[in-house]
């Protein structure tokens, strides 16, 4: 009996304690139950009520980084934690410049609240600034954020996010528009392969230090240029300047940082003798042919002249070296207005070009193509179209005769376009480019690299104003090739509103600064992109 008393007390205590542990349990899911509303708000409390984008890297052709997510510490508060509105208020605007700290009072106050934004994407050095303040419901929480570690460098061509890291913009938009980005679950990043563009990183930054430089030689406000390779289609290097850093919206938005590579529409002067002379090429002309040149060329009460007439005919050859007004505005009528114009349709200078980047805006042209249209057409007048489309064009008339489709994405291949000249045609054009540079009267001499057989041509166009021209301000542009016995690369420079210089006589015409400067630029990338220098 002894024994089984100690045993009987045993198993009494532990159905007491088997007891209390289910009391237990039975109050916390009670109070579980009880506390469930409670629960989902202090969840819902600490999620962002924004929907954020993970977004893929962005990449240059050679895999470095343009554009990448990264973790940064977003501020808010819990107005139902907030002991004092008033001085929370006032701590936090003398925190951060541009805070409507009566509109965060009121907020702050609204004890019904239970999330408000204070300031997103802090830096670690704000956000441990903010910490130290110590006030009671205001909390931290991680976000995506956009970076650009090359700055403005390419800034156009990225485009922008907003605040909730979706794009706005340019690459960023495109995005999101082929569904590469996706619904970022907390702060978490994106695991998709980066997506890679044509560009080359150290291209770009050769093409943008000539131009900085270009703008400073000749007191230039703004400048632009490109390098396309001439069978692919493929923007190897595109900038514009005054150029915009994508984080900074005040500079993406800013019309004076206007992306003039691709968004911009400008009559782009003599350059377009390129097209006219091939239109002459395709409709029987010769590079030996003559051009009536002797006497300016009247239409109505407007007369063309030549800034330095012969006073003799031309050869069709002639006409482009010494970029004859006179000369391309024969060859256009003698074409005819429906063989012009359907020429231009043809190359893709009469309808917008659409890329990755933009829809691209739509070329400025004449309602009707009369006599004086076909004429200053004929030399780059009353046609404004993008430096972006006038490259593609020229580069299909550089590349044998076939089209290109302009891309800023890698694009292994050769794009196999239509054809749109005879390959004969573009011979003719490499030959008269070339001649362009080499030749002792020709505009586009100062353009010449020794090794690199550069071509091209010259245009100064009058900078186009509401109801005209003003005088003395000028777009000067160089489209130019290389090596132009076989073309890999057109280049596309342009200076807006250079001024004379002692260096250049005065002058301003784009071959006394925008040819030189393409000099500067091919001797930098052709290295850069494959191009051995032929010994001389």
């Amino acid at each position: 009996m002894s024994g089984s008393a100690p045993r009987s007390r045993s198993r009494v205590l532990a159905l007491g304690v088997a007891l209390a542990f289910v009391a237990v349990g039975g109050q916390l899911v009670r109070l579980a139950l009880q506390n469930e509303g409670a629960s989902t708000i202090r969840v819902s409390m600490m999620s962002t009520p924004s929907s954020t984008l993970a977004r893929p890297d962005i990449v240059d052709r050679n895999g470095r980084l343009l554009a990448t997510d990264v973790q940064m510490p977003s501020l808010y508060a819990d107005p139902h934690l907030i002991q004092d509105a008033d001085e929370a208020a006032e701590r936090l605007g003398r925190m951060f410049s541009g805070l409507d700290v009566r509109a965060l009072r009121s907020s702050l106050a609204d004890k019904t609240k239970r999330f408000v934004w204070i300031r997103r994407g802090l830096t670690p050095a704000m956000a441990q600034r903010v910490h130290n303040l110590g006030i009671p419901g205001v909390l931290f929480v991680d976000e995506i954020r956009r970076t650009y570690p090359a700055g403005r460098l390419g800034g156009h061509i990225l485009g922008r996010v907003d605040i909730d890291n979706r794009g706005t913009s340019g690459i960023e938009r495109h995005i999101d528009e082929v569904g590469a980005s996706e619904a970022a679950h907390g702060a978490r990043l994106s695991a998709r392969a980066p997506v890679r563009l044509s560009l080359d990183l150290s291209v770009m930054h050769a093409l943008d230090d000539e131009l900085k430089s270009a703008m400073e030689r000749y007191d230039a406000p703004g400048a632009a240029g490109l390098v396309m390779d001439v069978r692919t289609g493929e923007i190897v290097a595109a900038v514009s300047r005054p150029g915009a850093d994508p984080a900074m919206a005040e500079e993406v938005l800013d019309p004076e940082r206007i992306d003039k590579v691709a968004a911009g529409t400008f009559e782009l002067g003599s350059i377009v003798k390129l097209v006219t002379v091939a239109l002459a090429l395709e409709t029987g002309k010769t590079l030996d042919s003559l051009v009536d040149t002797s006497e300016p060329l009247k239409a109505g009460r407007f007369t063309i002249e030549d800034l330095h007439p012969l006073g003799r005919p031309m050869s069709v050859a002639e006409v482009f070296v010494h970029s004859s007004n006179v000369g391309a505005g024969q060859l256009a009528l003698s074409a005819g207005a429906e063989a012009q114009q359907a020429f231009f349709e043809k190359l893709g200078l009469w309808s917008p070009l659409k890329t990755e980047v933009s829809a691209g805006p739509e070329p400025l042209k004449p309602a009707q193509v009369g006599r004086i249209e076909q004429i200053t057409l004929a030399f780059g007048h009353g046609l404004a179209v993008t430096p972006l489309q006038f490259a593609a064009a020229s580069a299909a008339l550089m590349n044998g005769g076939t089209a290109v489709t302009p891309t800023f994405l890698v694009r292994d291949e050769d794009a196999a376009g239509a054809r749109v000249v005879s390959a004969r045609t573009s011979a003719l054009l490499r030959e008269v480019m070339r001649r362009n540079v080499t030749d002792p009267s020709g505009t586009g001499r100062r353009a010449d690299v020794a090794g690199f057989e550069v071509g091209g041509k010259t245009g100064t166009a009058e900078m186009a104003v509401r109801g005209g021209y003003r005088k003395k301000s000028v777009i000067a542009s160089f489209m130019g090739t290389f090596p132009a016995s076989d073309p890999r690369f057109v280049t596309l420079i342009m200076l807006f509103e250079p001024r004379g210089q002692e260096s250049t006589g005065g002058e301003i015409t784009a071959g006394r600064n925008a040819a030189p400067t393409t000099a500067r630029v091919i001797e930098r990338i052709a290295p850069l992109l494959g191009v051995a220098a032929k010994a001389s």
